[in-house]
Order: structure tokens, then C-alpha cells, then sequence
């Protein structure tokens, strides 16, 4: 059973809510022997040597949980990942340092006895009278109602975010449901690798995007531009057959930021072996050719949100996901459920049209930070957006995004830049009227109210440089490695020429902040401070 992203955090006696552990999701079948599934039906149980606990933990059941590698009280993705590609799944891998936890959400059999039909809140009964807990084991405990108090505390601990369980649903093998809906503080979605482009500059050795694609049913009344996949890698479970069936790779967009040096090296070797002449998607930007791949692969990207061309609006490569079936990849994992938060049971409806606005988080879509879009940002007016910025660069030699001005966007994104250029120095970036306005920060962000750190207004940088890190080449402007610091979301209270107040929603950057003009240093020259106590 899948779940489907929701707009935002909400309440609500219906449901049941817990921490959404970011790991692998597998399916533990516990009889005489074990064996434990991956999404893409691998087998994991050799693998993970030390889940065979569960043979006496959870004796004769069949259960639904997320393996994870467990660092500082989260889940350390990185640090799982070598595990999942050493050894096989029937043996071990050598010299195992890194032991996992399997976090058991669900029971599905109990006695050779099915269960997925019953709800949701029997199950969870029923699975804690089943499964014991292990060095190795523990069980998933949910809470009920308080869903967006449970959601503030798992994004202080620095968790994904929760899922939200209906007490009443049943168990649905293979299907994405909204009785189970994630909430996150950053959307992503897993995406089919359908192509990629060549490199330049920097990148010539390597590729500069990846081409991707997800599943779009034909029947919808709105249809994404794509083609029949008649050969699919990996053959959908008997259980979801009906929903793979008559069933289109569509275009979504591509991406080309996210990646370290290594991703892009190791990456191209996996690529190289899928390369096919024909092609697996329509509708792709013909700017630059496209190598086509077999529809084998796929890797979970995150985005801002949904363009109303249905393409994903900054789009940042994330890992690798081995363990996802390709034609699990739907446009289902982009239209939101809208939840209203109510004590007598939440309403949920599908949003099908993200790119209003409609159904996102509040701290996306402020209504202050829409009503203060019209107002004037600092800057020369008579410069042509993004005009500085592309004269200082070479975009065949930095990796640095060229972009375009997306005149439409109301976004309220933020980024913090750690750049150890000639200088160490921080950049601090606001999403604002198709690009970002831009300071360069050099003693970084200040933390203690009324700390006041020089901040000096450059070029307004492209929407994609929110997502960029990397090495730009010597002899390139701003030359050295860039990385981000933080990121996350603002609401403005205040915007005018010489004023700005907004208050921050990131992971290290919260809380109120008022960027002002210096007046007496120069026309470029502004105060970053944390207001308030």
C-alpha cells in the first residue's frame, strides 16, 4: 500500500499519524524461514542478518515496516544505502558495521490468517499482541488527532516529516491511496530515469540532466503528453496489475542539480548500458539531444511544486532509489490531497491543479507572501532580470544553471549558500517576482536578536541556483565550492526599497528576520538581523 502526498500538516479524530522514517520500505514474511521484500520484490533477508530476530520476535506473521540505519536519533539514508548494495539477499555482507532497525507499521497476516481487510485500528492492535520488540525490532507508535503538533515536533527533530493513517481503511497491496498520506516538509516524488543529456563545460565528462518520466493512466480527462512503454522491466505485483495496465511514461521535467561529483561519475556507468534508439517520452524540450534509456531506473527528485504544464518547478536530484519499481512511478504522487482540519474527521479531496496554489502549505502559500509579490523589490529597475548574472558566466565551462525568469511565480522559497570562494562567505537568496534576490552575507547568518551581519545585494540569481551545488572552475566568477546551508520556506510581513521583514521557515534559519539598507555604506549595502527575542 502507497500513500499519496497531502497539502499540509492537519488534525483530525479520523486518523492516525506517525513518523515518516526515511529508509527502505519492506515487507517481512515471518514462517519457518524469513524473508524480507523490498517495493521492487528483492530480496533483503541475507542482507540484514540481524532482522532474522524477527523469527521469534514476530513469529508466524506477515508485517509492512522501513528498514533504517539510525544516526544521532534519525534516520541516516547515506549510511543504508551501502548495506542495500553489498552482499546478496541470500548472504551477508562482510564486516557489517553500520546495523539496522526495522520499524514495524502494519501487520498484514497473522497465522496464515489475512488481515488487510480489517481497519486500520484493529490492525494496529492486533500487531502489537503479535510483534515483540528487539534489539533490531520495534514497533511504530502512532498518535491520534493531534496531527499537526506531531508534525511540528518531527521537523524539530529533523525527520522527513508523518504520515497520516484513516483508523478506518483497510489495507490496499500495491495501490496509492489517500487513506495513507504522507507530509513532508519537502516535496519529492520518485521518477523514472527515461534519458539524459550530454554535459558541457565542467560537466563534458559526465551528463548535464536527467530525463524524467512517470506513469500517467489514459484514461484521465487531462492527460500528460507521452507513449506506450509496451516492455516494462520489472512485472507490476498481481495485486496492482489493473492499475499498471493502459498506462503512458510521461515528460515531467528535467533535472540537472543535486549532484556531487561522484553521483555524476558513478551514475554515467549505470547509464550507459540502458542507452536505446528509441524514444521513451514526446513532448521533451528539444534545446539539446536527449540519449534515451530503457525505463529501468529510478531516482527520487525534489521540487518546489507542479507547473500548470504538469513539469516539476525546481527540480533537484535527491538518490538513487533501487529499491522502487519503476511502474510504481505515477502522476499520482503529485496531485496533493486537501485536508482540512477538523476534530469531527478531516474532508480530503484531490488537488488536481497544484499550480494554483490550492492545497499547499500555508507556509508556501502565505497570504502575505502572495499579496506582497506586488510590491517593488530592491534592485535597478531598468536591468533586465537575470542579464548581470548570465554577463559574469561562461555556460560552457561553470556547471552554474543558466535559467530563465519565471515571471508567473508567486514562490516564497529560501536558500542559504555556503561558498568558499576567495573569501568563506555566505549568500542568502529570496525567491521573488521569477528570480532570486540575492545577498552576499560574509560573517554568515546571525543567530542572536539584534546581531546585525553586512549584507551586500548582488545579481539576481536564477530560480534553479536554489537547488546548485557544486565546484565552479577557476577562472570562473564567484570560483570555488558551493553548498547548501539551509533552505526551507518565508512568509513577508514587510517588503519595500529600503525594508524588507519576513520570518523564515528552514531547519537552522527560523523565526523573524528584517533585511534593511545601509544607507551611509552604499547603494549596495544592507543589514541582516534576527528581530525579536
Amino acid at each position: 500500500m502507497l500513500s499519496r502526498p497531502a497539502n499540509g500538516p492537519f488534525n483530525g479524530d479520523a486518523w492516525y499519524f506517525e513518523i515518516k522514517w526515511d529508509g527502505i520500505r519492506a515487507i517481512a514474511y515471518v514462517d519457518d524461514d524469513l524473508s524480507i521484500r523490498s517495493r521492487n520484490d528483492r530480496e533483503l533477508a541475507g542482507q540484514f542478518p540481524e532482522l532474522a530476530e524477527l523469527l521469534h520476535l514476530a513469529p508466524h506473521t506477515v508485517v509492512d515496516g522501513e528498514i533504517v540505519v539510525m544516526s544521532g536519533g534519525k534516520p541516516d539514508i547515506q549510511a543504508l544505502l551501502p548495506r542495500l548494495q553489498a552482499g546478496t539477499g541470500r548472504s551477508a555482507p562482510p564486516d557489517v558495521k553500520t546495523p539496522v532497525t526495522y520499524i514495524v507499521f502494519d501487520i498484514l497476516e497473522k497465522d496464515k490468517k489475512p488481515l488487510i481487510s480489517l481497519p486500520f485500528s484493529e490492525r494496529r492492535k492486533i500487531l502489537e499482541e503479535s510483534v515483540k520488540e528487539g534489539p533490531h525490532i520495534i514497533l511504530s507508535v502512532p498518535v491520534e488527532t493531534r496531527g499537526e503538533d506531531y508534525y511540528k515536533a518531527a521537523i524539530a527533530r529533523g525527520l522527513e516529516g508523518v504520515m497520516a493513517k484513516r483508523g478506518d481503511s483497510p489495507y490496499e497491496p500495491g495501490m496509492r491511496s489517500g487513506a495513507w498520506l504522507k507530509i513532508k516538509a519537502e516535496k519529492t516524488c520518485d521518477c523514472v530515469i527515461a534519458g539524459y543529456t550530454r554535459g558541457r563545460g565542467g560537466r563534458s565528462p559526465t551528463f548535464g540532466a536527467l530525463v524524467l518520466g512517470l506513469y500517467e493512466q489514459e484514461s484521465r480527462d487531462t492527460p500528460l503528453s507521452g507513449r506506450k512503454i509496451s516492455s516494462q522491466k520489472t512485472k507490476p505485483s498481481a495485486a496492482s496489475q489493473d492499475s499498471h495496465e493502459n498506462r503512458v511514461l510521461v515528460y515531467i521535467g528535467k533535472v540537472g542539480t543535486g549532484f556531487s561529483d561522484r553521483d555524476l561519475a558513478e551514475l554515467l556507468k549505470t547509464l550507459l548500458p540502458l542507452e536505446t534508439s528509441t524514444p521513451q517520452l514526446a513532448g521533451v524540450e528539444q534545446a539539446e539531444p536527449v540519449i534515451w534509456l530503457e525505463p529501468a531506473l529510478v531516482c527520487e527528485v525534489a521540487y518546489q511544486m507542479v507547473t500548470r504544464e504538469k513539469k516539476l518547478r525546481i527540480p533537484r536530484f535527491v538518490r538513487m532509489r533501487p529499491d522502487r519499481k519503476p511502474e510504481e512511478c505515477s502522476t499520482d504522487q503529485l496531485y496533493e490531497i486537501k485536508v482540512t482540519s477538523s476534530v469531527k474527521g478531516p474532508v480530503a479531496e484531490e488537488n488536481d491543479h497544484p499550480e494554483t496554489g490550492k492545497g499547499i502549505s500555508r507556509k508556501v502559500r502565505s497570504k502575505k507572501a502572495e499579496s506582497s509579490n506586488s510590491e517593488k523589490s530592491p534592485g535597478p529597475a531598468e536591468e533586465p532580470l537575470l542579464e548581470a548574472y548570465k554577463k559574469k558566466r561562461d555556460f560552457s565551462v561553470t556547471a552554474e544553471p543558466e535559467g530563465v525568469v519565471t515571471r508567473k511565480s508567486e514562490g516564497n522559497y529560501f536558500v542559504v549558500q555556503e561558498h568558499h570562494a576567495h573569501r568563506l562567505h555566505f549568500d542568502l537568496r529570496l525567491e521573488r517576482e521569477g528570480v532570486l534576490k540575492s545577498w552576499a552575507v560574509p560573517k554568515g547568518i546571525p543567530e542572536v536578536p539584534g546581531e546585525k551581519h553586512l549584507a551586500v545585494a548582488v545579481e539576481d540569481h536564477p530560480l534553479d541556483y536554489g537547488h546548485f551545488e557544486g565546484t565552479i572552475p577557476e577562472g570562473q566568477y564567484g570560483a570555488g565550492t558551493v553548498s547548501i546551508w539551509d533552505n526551507g520556506t518565508y512568509d513577508t510581513k514587510h517588503w519595500d526599497p529600503d525594508k524588507i521583514e519576513i520570518t523564515f521557515h528552514g531547519h537552522r534559519m527560523t523565526g523573524p528576520y528584517v533585511i534593511v539598507r545601509f544607507k551611509r555604506a552604499g547603494k549596495n549595502e544592507w543589514l541582516l538581523f534576527r528581530a525579536g527575542g
